[in-house]
């Protein structure tokens, strides 16, 4: 039996009443500050993700802190289970400091967290906040009691927690609760050992689509903590990429969910970051926030028996990347900027005009030109060996010309 066939969550809602549904305001709750970024109360979504270094080895973590936060995540979270692990927190976090990067720095505390808070006060100190799982804190009266500690170091050191209860690792007398109740009991708990109501964020996380969304559903009801959202252990590869996407965009686009992380489990050798990208993809799909001018472009068919137009949207794709940062500095509001590059006469010519600037290449048997398109207009006609740079160019121009409003 599932958890959505053994409790009394509201059903998803079925796909023929999808085209029904519009996109909700955001879920009403408190704002509750992890350093310098704050996490709900009608603030962005923040993107999140966690590191899979060592944290004992400082030099690695913060490292990889560094490159994750360069990639655009908000708060990331180390693992902070051994005593070395927690003395090495504080050099780690030091050397991210030192890079200049002020992305809050969260630990992550399983079965022995009330210990090593208590033992490395430097590790608490340095950390932006905590991630507490009430289902491994100690059973029976050490729950309880090793509970309290975690709470009573964080009122210490005035940090925030996220209490996050995953269903893998629930113990015997949690797993005759609900999820969502025992976040709220958690939440409640700590309340009551002194912990402020908006220094408080919440998280139910399993692996199951459906059942994710069911449980969200029922806890963003309940309460008016800041939620995290993330189908943990998603997976490898388009798996996990989709499985997260299908759950969190029916949340994010009911408007349940203050930050998110996206949980892939990484390529041998693969980039990290990549869990970053997918997060604010979700995002930037549904329309709730912008990082990066997005990219149109066809999927191919046999009217497009030639390979440029794959290479030039690989091409202005790779170019955008490169120019982002600097954009980004000077245009503020070109994360929006809409770019279409089409492959054919059929779509092409609207995509283009739908796009902020769009080309729409020759396909099979076409004239051999390439229409661009600027404000929904045909701006020129492109020919030749050196369409793609003259593409370049013209984007390039455009985004000068267009934001320069804005600097």
């Amino acid at each position: 039996m599932t958890l959505s066939e053994a409790t009394p969550y509201a059903p998803l809602v079925p796909i023929v009443q999808i085209e029904n549904v519009r996109m909700k305001g955001r879920r009403n709750s408190v704002t509750c500050r992890i350093g310098r970024v704050p996490v709900g109360g009608g603030y962005p979504v923040v993107v999140q993700s966690m590191t899979n270094t060592d944290t004992a080895d400082a030099a690695a973590t913060a490292a990889q802190v560094i490159d994750l936060a360069r990639a655009g995540s908000e708060i990331v979270r180390v693992t902070v289970n051994t005593r070395e692990a927690a003395a090495a927190v504080a050099e780690m976090v030091k050397r991210a400091r030192a890079d200049g990067l002020g992305t809050p720095v969260v630990g992550d505390f399983h079965y022995n967290g009330h210990t090593l808070l208590t033992e490395f006060p430097d590790c608490a100190r340095a950390l932006d906040k905590y991630r507490i799982n009430p289902g491994n804190v100690g059973v029976g009266e050490k729950h309880d009691e090793n509970f309290r500690r975690m709470i009573e170091v964080a009122i210490e050191h005035g940090k925030p927690v996220r209490i996050g209860v995953n269903w893998g690792s629930l113990d015997r007398a949690l797993l005759t609760r609900l999820m969502d109740e025992s976040a709220l009991r958690s939440a409640e708990l700590a309340e009551r050992f002194g912990q402020p109501h908006d220094r408080i964020v919440l998280s139910a996380k399993v692996s199951d689509v459906r059942d994710l969304v069911s449980i969200y559903r029922a806890l963003g009801a309940a309460c008016d903590y800041p939620l995290h959202l993330g189908l943990t252990e998603a997976g490898l590869g388009a798996k996990g990429i989709v499985a997260t996407t299908a759950a969190l965009a029916i949340l994010l686009y009911e408007g349940i969910g203050d930050t998110i992380r996206t949980s892939l489990t990484p390529a041998p050798g693969g980039d990290r970051a990549d869990e970053v990208r997918v997060s604010q993809q979700i995002l930037q799909s549904l329309g709730i926030r912008h990082f990066t001018p997005q990219v149109t472009s066809c999927p191919g068919c046999g009217r497009t028996t030639s390979t440029y137009f794959q290479e030039l949207a690989a091409d202005v794709t790779a170019h955008i990347q490169r120019r982002i940062a600097a954009w980004r500095e000077r245009h503020p509001g070109v994360a929006e900027l809409r770019v279409a590059v089409m492959g054919c006469v059929v779509n092409g010519p609207g995509e283009s005009k739908h796009a902020d600037i769009g080309i729409s290449l020759p396909g099979s048997g076409e004239e051999p030109r390439a229409p661009v398109y600027v404000d929904g207009k045909l701006a020129v006609t492109l020919k030749g060996d050196t369409i793609a740079r003259d593409f370049a160019r013209l984007l390039d121009e455009y985004v000068e010309k267009r934001y320069a409003a804005k600097d």
